[in-house]
């Protein structure tokens, strides 16, 4: 066995080791820095397959910046996850019953039949000038480019979706107006009061 072939067990090791402990662990903040675990491997996958813009994609984007809005979020909300696994053992069979079908729909497409050695070919070996960067932008925007931009359609509508419904009108919330802050008047802020002056005794 190759070096190469080691490394990529290893990942592969440390990554399913990573992914179950996300789902298993009782802390949700364990859970969010073994999800970086995960990222930071699958990274290394990718860069054992060539593609290291996709890897460096995920350790910024996801690792930078997700999981670090992630970790902010779970720390402050200061989540309580005792009263969520109450009814965990009373759902475990409805639960095992679902991971059971997904992992026979995986084995299904993703059997040796379809993914073996024979009907994927081992990745060739690209030159020095090879710019994996300039590939994905080329097949982007070329093949994909009508998905692509339905993916950033559908985004922006789910972006809108969410600034409206944390941004509705609630009773108990206070809001300011913007109008009524650009149309203020100094009288209406600033009040001017005659004093006496005080004499020193």
């Amino acid at each position: 066995m190759g070096f190469e072939r080691f490394i990529f067990y290893v990942f592969a090791a440390i990554l399913v080791f990573a992914a179950g402990r996300v789902i298993t662990v009782r802390n949700p903040v364990h859970a969010a820095l073994h999800l970086v675990l995960a990222f930071f491997t699958c990274a290394g996958l990718w860069l054992l397959l060539e593609a290291e813009f996709l890897a460096i994609t995920l350790v910024l984007v996801y690792v930078g910046a997700v999981m670090v809005l992630f970790l902010f979020v779970v720390m402050m909300l200061d989540i309580n996850v005792s009263p969520l696994r109450e009814g965990f053992v009373k759902y475990l069979p409805v639960g095992f019953t679902v991971a059971l079908l997904i992992f026979a729909e995986m084995f299904m497409v993703l059997g040796v039949k379809n993914f073996g050695a024979e009907a994927v070919a081992i990745p060739a070996r690209h030159g020095a000038d090879y710019s994996n960067t300039r590939e994905i932008g080329s097949v982007l925007y070329t093949d994909y480019v009508y998905p692509f931009e339905i993916a950033s359609v559908i985004l922006l509508v789910a972006i809108i979706a969410a600034i409206a419904l944390t941004m509705r009108k609630r009773p108990e919330t206070k809001a300011q107006n913007p109008v009524e802050q650009v149309a203020v008047k100094r009288a209406d802020r600033v009040r001017l009061v005659d004093m006496e002056a005080e004499k020193k005794q």
